[in-house]
């Protein structure tokens, strides 16, 4: 079987070898986000300012759930910051047939260029609302708020390659799906909400002991990466190898079954779109 027919192939030369395409795809879809919006890039602080602001009353204020020794406001930041760009990779490759349909069906190029695209241009995002992070940490740390950055921050290359891969293999299968199912688009974002409610982006895992709702958390791949990300910036919550171990092998099994998928599926998309 020839590595193009194989569906259990993922061909990084190929993809090394449209660099070129791959830039141009990327520079497209950044230029289009800035457009799109009424304060261009400054929209990317603003939006996870204002949600975290939103937490920090309805749950904080309200709800009276605490955060700990951690400013509620950079509690929430902290888990937003990985969880906007988990589902930002996923509700936008999701859609990447549907919206790639005219040049998918008239241009050959290794299809999976476009949703590696994606993840790109979001990693730009990404690393915008870094900086706004980064930010607000250093505020706090040098008003004297109790922050412990140790050497677990040192994971944090291999916490993004993990949310990366999840996001794309996550997206590989939706899109994927949606070219039979087209339906299935409309659940997408409704279902990320609802997931980010099963994560410790709102709620300190540590917090929550022993009950049923912590070990549903616990089942979410992106509980291990969130809290790893969080005890290497300030050295409390919770912190588990084993817990990192079973995110890694449930994200090589959604990045797997994501390429088998996306490479049977493919071949014949123009017909399923």
């Amino acid at each position: 079987m020839s590595a193009r027919n194989n569906i259990f192939h993922l061909d990084l030369k190929e993809i090394w070898n449209y660099r070129d395409l791959l830039f141009i795809l990327v520079r497209r879809d950044i230029l289009a986000v800035y457009k799109q919006t009424i304060f261009g890039p400054l929209w990317f602080f603003i939006q996870p300012l204002l949600t975290a602001l939103v937490y920090m009353i309805v749950f904080s204020r309200l709800g009276k759930f605490s955060t700990g020794n951690i400013p509620p406001t950079l509690f929430y930041l902290s888990g937003l910051l990985i969880w906007s760009y988990f589902s930002e990779c996923i509700i936008r490759t999701s859609t990447f047939f549907k919206d790639n349909t005219a040049i998918l069906s008239k241009v050959y190029f290794p299809r999976i260029i476009i949703p590696v695209s994606l993840i790109i241009t979001n990693l730009v995002r990404f690393f915008i609302q870094g900086f706004l992070f980064l930010a607000i940490y250093f505020y706090y740390f040098f008003q004297g708020v109790s922050l412990v950055p140790n050497a677990y921050i040192l994971l944090f290359p291999l916490l993004l390659l993990m949310v990366m891969a999840i996001g794309f293999g996550g997206g590989l299968i939706i899109s994927s799906l949606t070219t039979k199912y087209k339906d299935l688009l409309h659940l997408v974002s409704f279902a990320i909400q609802l997931l980010m409610f099963l994560s410790p982006v709102i709620f300190p895992l540590h917090q929550l002991g022993d009950s049923i709702y912590a070990n549903l958390i616990k089942l979410n791949p992106l509980t291990g990466i969130i809290e790893a990300f969080r005890y290497g910036c300030w050295g409390s919550g919770y912190f588990s190898w084993a817990l990192l171990g079973y995110d890694a092998a449930c994200i090589m099994v959604i990045l797997f079954i994501g390429i088998v998928v996306f490479n049977s599926v493919e071949k014949n998309f123009v017909d399923s779109i």
